[in-house]
């Protein structure tokens, strides 16, 4: 892997916007808006710790980013703050020099982990995934559908990706809650996040052992069968198809129940049919996509974007949903619907999320809300819509909690 040159690592620019803030939680798109106002599609941003990078959020620029591979690498080696970073910054585990997985490694080493990745993932059947996702979305609307009131996202929205995921990668159903915590305090940042990285890298040494011991039909044991790989790599990238597989999932889940509870345009769809639920999750993917900004692409060379001067060794990150803002693409402030898939919540070009991994987070999410509906169809909001609070993640845009109240209903488990 390249490694920059000793050199005295750039300082933000000026006017430069703090990555941080209430407002990323309550008003993303104004925010955005009034950043493309003052310093056009590409912003300068600065990090925990004074450390600067820029912000895309014109979708052209984006586009851009994502697909010139060669001038905007995924290799973080070319970092030029590296001599800035602390051991405990608490991005770290999102980008990390020293992990060779299938989400940091370039060229024919990134392709190496492809071809042992993607056909892991590929094996997964749909019908198996869907029996799976509906087993576990009943037993858990199960423990609190005869009490009329829930709160959905901790339990419910939290847990279903992450029981679904542990069934077709391999690891226990006992292991998801803690490893629910785990990941949720890796992505968002704070003082926990290097502990809850090491927890989620050990469930992950411990999942290596286990299929080691009794390989399974699942997705640890086929890629155990691609030898050439060590034990970290291993590891690594089934950490990254877990928490990758895990959070948007689960947000995009949270975010398109909000939608439509909150929203008249969904609202008879909750009494019948389920033919709005896919526009909602649609638009959830271009209004309130679950990634809003991710890390990240490193200028190999000095160049030019969005009006703004990039040097060598600086980072970009993808400010995906600042994109789909991009009034160049669509009004301020108007809904995209219907079946435009345009949109980079799965990133794009050679980086994008494999074609597997986002069938297997629509048929979790999709089954987790239609489930959901066909239990509980007179569901409501408990709370003020208003009164709803985000993550405190400027990368990630969930919801902390979604109390809602329903007629009570029998466990389906008690009539079995």
């Amino acid at each position: 892997m390249t490694t920059a040159k000793p050199q005295q690592a750039p300082t933000a620019a000026p006017g430069a916007v703090p990555l941080s803030g209430p407002r990323f939680h309550t008003d993303p798109a104004r925010l955005y808006r009034e950043m493309r106002q003052e310093h056009g599609p590409v912003v300068p941003v600065v990090l925990p710790g004074d450390i600067p990078a820029w912000l895309v959020v014109g979708y052209r620029e984006l586009h851009h980013v994502t697909g010139d591979t060669t001038l905007f690498t995924r290799d973080m080696g070319l970092w030029n703050q590296w001599p800035n970073i602390p051991d405990d910054w608490p991005l770290l585990p999102m980008v990390n020099r020293r992990q060779p997985s299938i989400y940091y490694t370039v060229g024919a080493e990134h392709q190496r982990h492809v071809d042992m990745v993607v056909p892991a993932l590929e094996a997964v059947d749909p019908f198996e995934l869907r029996r799976h996702a509906e087993e576990i979305a009943d037993a858990l609307i199960d423990a609190f559908c005869g009490q009329g009131e829930a709160e959905l996202i901790t339990g419910y929205a939290k847990l279903l990706p992450i029981l679904v995921l542990g069934r077709i990668i391999g690891f226990p159903d006992s292991e998801g809650p803690e490893l629910t915590r785990a990941i949720n305090a890796l992505a968002d940042g704070g003082e926990d996040a290097i502990a809850a990285h090491r927890y989620v890298q050990d469930a992950m040494s411990r999942l290596l052992a286990a299929k080691r011991a009794a390989p399974g039909a699942d997705v640890a044991s086929r890629m155990l069968a691609c030898p050439g790989f060590t034990d970290e790599e291993y590891i690594l990238d089934l950490t990254a198809i877990t928490a990758a597989g895990h959070l948007p999932t689960s947000d995009w889940i949270g975010n398109s129940l909000r939608l439509m509870l909150t929203d008249d345009r969904f609202a008879a769809s909750l009494s019948g049919g389920r033919h709005s639920v896919g526009e909602a999750m649609n638009e959830v993917l271009w209004e309130d996509t679950p990634t809003q900004i991710l890390a990240g692409r490193w200028a190999s060379r000095d160049t030019s974007l969005g009006g703004q001067r990039v040097q060598a060794g600086d980072m970009l990150l993808l400010g995906l949903q600042g994109a789909h803002g991009d009034p160049g693409i669509q009004g301020e402030g108007q809904a995209t619907t219907g079946g435009n898939n345009a949109h980079f919540s799965f990133s794009h070009g050679e980086f994008r999320c494999p074609f597997p991994a986002q069938e297997i987070a629509e048929v979790i999410a999709r089954t987790g809300i239609e489930v959901l509906l066909d239990r509980l169809p007179d569901i409501d909001l408990a709370d003020p819509s208003q009164t709803l609070t985000r993550r405190p993640s400027p990368f990630l845009r969930g919801m902390t909690a979604l109390p809602v109240r329903f007629t009570p209903t029998s466990a389906l488990g008690s009539a079995r």
